[in-house]
């Protein structure tokens, strides 16, 4: 049984790795496309919405097929589907088959993300201890991946629709040759019950955590509801970075363009190292301490880069502010899973719906307020929200299944 609990984890990674394998070659692609299309940088950004709103369709449809079928048939299923449509945006030669093309990859994506993020729930019940964030970080490292790849096909003269027909290929491949590690339905079930018995460590821990009835509570829904308030607000904030931390180093500090791309890389290499270390965290700490001292930590970082007066306070600050929202998304997702089990799929993809409208949000509000402010001081908002999180992180003080304080700090990984 430990076997096969440990082999669910490692197909998890796998998805993960896919899911952001396959959303990188889009992301590292987008320049040629509009190239190819003949699209102004404003009727990109009308069709990258579109992009979104199939991701927010796909979450809301894969979430509860996911609890009805198990995620052994959607997870890879959806992995599948994603990279065969990946393919799409590169063929696509005008504006409207562009469109059909986002819309599509992004539904399948979206179905994806919220199916292996129910299962990776499911993972995290039966071992006993917090998992979540190493899986998040594995997304980030797919992302690099694709960038790789991209930059060597580039480099060796390789179009950029045979690339991506290649890369999403070959997740299929991988995805197919994943299912049979993936838990099953009833084991998903009653997830708590295996690794209860491994070990004294892991006994203790299990009791611990699964005390608690795994049935829905008075007011659960409108408990996940918050989680995905919370969850937006922090998205948001991901998404402002991802789009304006090179532009505020360029516009506003005066670097050189190839300086000012290492503004979005600290902030997500720190992203990325904050993930990895998150799981062991909660386990000593609890997820409620990890988003709210992590979302203190991204209120200073983001305020430093507002208010601070050169480019060294600006690269702390944006890794400051990487290293606190590192944790906060795997945390609420994990909470919305947890709250009923038997809806994993349908909790998680609210939240995570919610949360991927604040991603898309984010850069469209602060390009907003730059119409009434400058640049850095937009960011003051996402300060804001930081501190909103953190005083709202209480939220999860009633999560059943984290484990208290101490209990599984001697439990590797």
């Amino acid at each position: 049984m430990e076997r096969s609990l440990r082999g669910a984890r490692v197909a998890t990674y796998v998805y993960f790795v896919l899911c952001g394998t396959l959303m990188g070659a889009w992301v590292v692609h987008i320049p040629a496309a509009e190239e190819r299309v003949g699209i102004s940088h404003a009727t990109l950004g009308g069709l990258l919405v579109l992009l979104g709103l199939g991701a927010f369709v796909g979450m809301q449809v894969a979430g509860p097929l996911t609890d009805r079928l198990g995620a052994r048939v959607v997870v890879p299923a959806t992995a599948v589907l994603c990279g065969a449509s990946l393919v799409l945006p590169g063929l696509a030669r005008d504006p409207w088959t562009l469109a059909g093309a986002l819309l599509v990859f992004g539904a399948c994506n979206g179905g994806l993300d919220v199916s292996m993020n129910a299962h990776a729930v499911h993972v995290e019940k039966a071992y006993g201890r917090p998992v979540m964030s190493g899986f998040h970080a594995t997304f980030s490292v797919g992302g690099v991946l694709a960038a790789l790849v991209a930059a060597g096909a580039t480099s060796a003269g390789v179009s950029p629709v045979a690339t991506m027909a290649a890369i999403g290929g070959g997740s299929i491949v991988i995805a197919l040759a994943s299912v049979r590690a993936l838990m099953p339905a009833s084991a998903s079930a009653t997830s708590a019950a295996p690794v209860a018995e491994e070990t004294d460590e892991t006994r203790t821990a299990g009791d611990a955590k699964h005390a608690s009835p795994a049935v829905a509570r008075p007011g659960m829904a409108g408990r996940v509801w918050l989680l995905a308030v919370l969850a937006l607000m922090v998205m948001l904030c991901e998404g402002a970075a991802n789009d304006w931390s090179a532009l505020h180093l360029r516009d506003v500090l005066g670097a050189s363009t190839s300086t000012a791309a290492f503004a979005y890389g600290t902030f997500a290499a720190a992203m990325t190292a904050g993930r990895l270390m998150a799981d062991r965290l909660v386990a000593r700490f609890g997820s409620m301490a990890v988003l709210r001292h992590g979302a203190t930590t991204a209120a200073v970082g983001i305020t430093l880069v507002a208010l601070g007066p050169c480019m060294w306070t600006a690269f702390t600050g944006w890794a400051l502010f990487g290293l606190g929202l590192a944790g906060g998304v795997p945390q609420l997702l994990s909470a919305a899973g947890h709250a009923d089990p038997a809806a994993a799929g349908a909790n998680v993809s609210r939240v995570a719906g919610l949360g991927y409208v604040g991603m898309l949000a984010g850069p469209a509000v602060i390009g907003w307020l730059t119409h009434l402010v400058d640049l850095n001081h937009t960011f003051i908002l996402l300060t804001l929200l930081c501190v909103t999180t953190a005083v709202g992180a209480g939220v999860l003080r009633t999560e059943p299944d984290r484990t208290p304080r101490g209990e599984t700090a001697g439990v590797g990984h």
